[in-house]
């Protein structure tokens, strides 16, 4: 298929903003609790070639192994050389992946509803955002989204190479993050109610449809067997590290365990039904500016109606159509039916929410007979989109530790940068012996300092203060902990080996809003430092 030099000329501007948006200032942003632990994990792959799945937590191993690629491509061997740029690289790509990714379909849903899709998906705040996370959700989307374009692409084709891509985006879903079964799910059930309902209801359909529909049910058994071994192997060969731990395969099915009962029965996180819908349409702060996605999810309802309804679709192909809106909306009842719910989860249904929003576009406007009625519409669609622009730069540059954002979820502040400096400060990073620097936070509560401490040789990880080992000349710890800290250096210490501390941090500091940190270090270090300083 020929397309127009004016549409990949659209193509190109999408994905140049695209690419402004999520790679500028990559290491902007403090790292969050959750980037720091799987970059620690990825620094054990790295360093020691060693992965294990952890069937408990953590989700599936394609993040780690992935970033293996521009670490290596990078001269990044060792953990403590690595950046958040590195890191964050990944899920940029995959991000980047998933803007081009509805040209897959301009068969189905139209040059017009595929540039569109990729438009919005490329100034998505949420989608921007979340690209430069270093989590596995953007990776998740992107191969969900995989699935369903190479499916789509089968099913009118009927060519093996669709079917094992099909395969291998599954199996990669599979091996990225468990809440792949949620997609997977709506997937089959968006099958099934495409099938039996609305083929019932819109008998009536002309010659193409029907070749269509002969086309969605005679899917090949054993090009479907080949894709689901494939997926299987695929999933297999990252959750045995490569064939290394043949069990990780086995824990890949006994996670669910853990996923089920994080889902239902975690006391943290838990948020209303509509807390995902609140999010996108509107969110606003006594302090912060207001925040909305809310025009997409406004377009995305105008585009399943008017798909029900069969009304300014034109050669749209009205079953894929129909599946994207049953996905979508299953999608969206799951998700808002669990309790336990973190901000980037909502990016799976949110998706096809864009996708519907661009069909909602195109058949506004194509309904719209006068052309001056045209010109208006689109100029406002326009405007939506600069908005969103607009949004996703100030989520991304200005707003990136603003609790006020509804993307900033448990993100610390950039005193987490602070505490790293000053640490970096009074003691090098290559000083020897046991343990000079503790840490100590009440349930292990002390991510992301791990990442900004990583060229430490040693630093003493503590959920409460230790009362045997003899306490390090640098203590960090948490604000709730000082009277025990006192006890322990003051009180417990044997006579000969007690220190005077000082504050090590000359202003408050909080590792995350209302989380406050303190930092001690003994006075002989600190009268050394000074000294040191007034030599210069």
């Amino acid at each position: 298929m020929k397309w127009p030099l004016k549409f990949w000329l659209a193509v190109l501007v999408i994905i140049l903003v695209a690419g402004i948006l999520r790679l500028w200032r990559l290491d902007n942003r403090p790292m969050h609790g959750d980037e720091a632990i799987h970059a620690y994990k990825f620094g054990r792959l790295l360093e020691r070639n060693e992965y294990r799945y952890d069937p408990g937590d953590f989700h599936g191993p394609t993040l780690n192994y992935f970033t293996l690629i521009p670490a290596l491509l990078s001269g990044k061997g060792i953990y403590a050389s690595l950046t958040e740029s590195t890191m964050r690289i990944v899920p940029v790509v995959f991000g980047l992946l998933l803007v081009v990714m509805p040209l897959l379909l301009v068969g189905g849903l139209g040059r017009p509803v595929s540039l569109i899709a990729a438009g919005l998906t490329a100034i998505s705040p949420a989608f921007v955002f979340y690209s430069r996370y270093y989590i596995q959700e953007m990776l998740l989307v992107c191969f969900t989204f995989g699935v369903m374009c190479t499916g789509y692409k089968y099913v009118r084709s009927r060519k093996l190479i669709w079917a094992l891509s099909a395969g291998l985006f599954a199996g990669l879903c599979h091996a990225t993050k468990e809440t792949c079964i949620i997609a997977f799910g709506s997937m089959l059930v968006a099958l099934l109610a495409r099938r039996y309902i609305f083929t019932a209801e819109h008998a009536e359909t002309d010659e193409k449809e029907n070749r269509l529909k002969s086309a969605f049910s005679a899917v090949s058994a054993v090009h479907l067997a080949v894709a689901v071994v494939l997926a299987f192997c695929v999933s297999a060969l990252f959750y045995s590290s490569f064939l290394t731990n043949p069990d990780g395969v086995l824990d890949s099915f006994r996670a669910y365990a853990a996923f089920f009962s994080r889902a239902g029965a975690n006391q943290h996180h838990i948020e209303p039904w509509y807390y995902y819908l609140r999010t996108l349409i509107f969110s606003k702060s006594e302090m912060g500016p207001p925040w909305t996605e809310g025009f997409v999810v406004i377009l995305a309802g105008i585009g399943g109606v008017l798909i029900i309804a069969r009304k300014g679709l034109g050669n749209l192909d009205r079953r894929l159509l129909d599946f994207l809106l049953f996905y979508t909306a299953v999608m969206l009842v799951v998700y808002s039916a669990i309790p336990y719910k973190t901000p980037w989860c909502l990016l799976g249904f949110y998706h096809g929410m864009i996708l519907l929003g661009a069909v909602g576009v195109v058949a506004i406007i194509g309904l719209i007979e006068r052309m001056l009625a045209r010109l208006v519409v689109g100029a406002f669609f326009v405007l939506v989109a600069v908005d969103l622009a607009t949004q996703a730069f100030t989520a991304s540059f200005i707003s990136y530790t603003d609790p006020s954002s509804p993307y900033v979820y448990s993100q610390p502040t950039k005193d987490v940068v602070k505490i790293a400096e000053r640490i970096k400060n009074v003691l090098p990073p290559d000083s020897t012996g046991f343990e000079p620097v503790w840490v100590v936070c009440p349930g292990g509560d002390y991510w992301p300092l791990p990442w900004y401490l990583r060229g430490f040789k040693n630093v003493g990880w503590w959920n409460d203060v230790n009362e045997i080992t003899q306490p390090a000349p640098v203590v960090i710890a948490s604000a709730e902990l000082e009277d025990r800290l006192i006890n322990r250096l003051y009180e417990i210490s044997p006579a000969g080996e007690k220190n005077l501390y000082v504050p090590l941090f000359e202003t408050y500091i909080e590792l995350r809003p209302g989380v406050e940190i303190r930092g001690y270090i003994t006075k002989d270090l600190s009268d050394k430092l000074l000294e040191s300083n007034n030599e210069r």
